[in-house]
């Protein structure tokens, strides 16, 4: 039985190889890609894939189990502000926007404007991305190892910093939905003047939300007095003075 010998070649990640095989020439195996003499080099290509951590959002109540029971550290990527009216106790606190204190023409003028809308209205200060927040994250936890519980005050910066730390390549990262305005009193242990729901109000709308609650309890108590003592009432009317 005649024997010939086979050479095939190929290229596999930029490597390229080539092995000798022995058949019979009364064989039915006959592959298109084996070719007498290595006439041909064929093209192997290997499709290389990404596992990527998935966040979990959880929310307060989850989020209280997994400081407790799975030793999950707390980072506080909120702004300075709203970190000191309140934060939870023994977190970290990595902001994921820093103040915007720039001098370019540009910048002064929607400071200004900013500053004078939702700075005034809203209590929040003009800011901008912070370019040291992967690394400061990295100086304190291993990407390998770390468990990490996100937190801001309305969920959409944790879910952005997620991201950034994701494609750095932590794997266990957990926001809290709908952030710290979501969680009861009492649910964390907190630090600071403010409950941890309300460390994201400030300016004129916090000072309206007050007076509004003290107009509303006023004619309250002026509906329920007209009610139960209408001839009280129609007394007092009588005694205001008419123009």
């Amino acid at each position: 039985m005649q024997r010939e010998r086979v050479c095939v070649c190929g290229e596999m990640a930029g490597i390229t190889f080539c092995h000798h095989l022995a058949f019979s020439s009364q064989s039915n195996l006959s592959p298109s890609w084996l070719i007498t003499g290595a006439t041909k080099r064929p093209q192997l290509h290997i499709r290389r894939s990404v596992i990527r951590a998935e966040v979990s959002f959880v929310d307060s109540d989850e989020a209280n189990k997994l400081i407790a029971v799975e030793g999950y550290a707390v980072v506080d990527v909120r702004d300075k502000t709203q970190f000191e009216r309140a934060h939870i106790k023994n977190c970290y606190h990595v902001p994921l926007f820093i103040q915007n204190n720039d001098n370019d023409l540009g910048t002064i003028i929607k400071r200004t404007v900013h500053n004078n809308f939702s700075g005034l209205f809203f209590g929040l200060p003009f800011t901008k991305p912070n370019p040291e927040f992967v690394q400061s994250v990295k100086n304190q936890f291993s990407s390998e190892s770390s468990k990490l519980l996100l937190v801001c005050q309305e969920g959409l910066r944790s879910a952005a910093a997620a991201y950034k730390l994701e494609e750095a390549g932590y794997q266990n990262i957990a926001c809290i939905t709908s952030g710290l305005q979501s969680v009861k009193p009492g649910t964390f242990d907190a630090i600071g003047s403010m409950e941890l729901q309300d460390a994201g109000k400030a300016g004129l709308i916090q000072v309206q939300g007050k007076i509004s609650a003290v107009l509303g309890t006023v004619l309250i108590c002026a509906f329920l007095f007209i009610t139960f003592f209408p001839d009280q009432a129609e007394k007092l009317f009588q005694l205001a003075p008419t123009s």
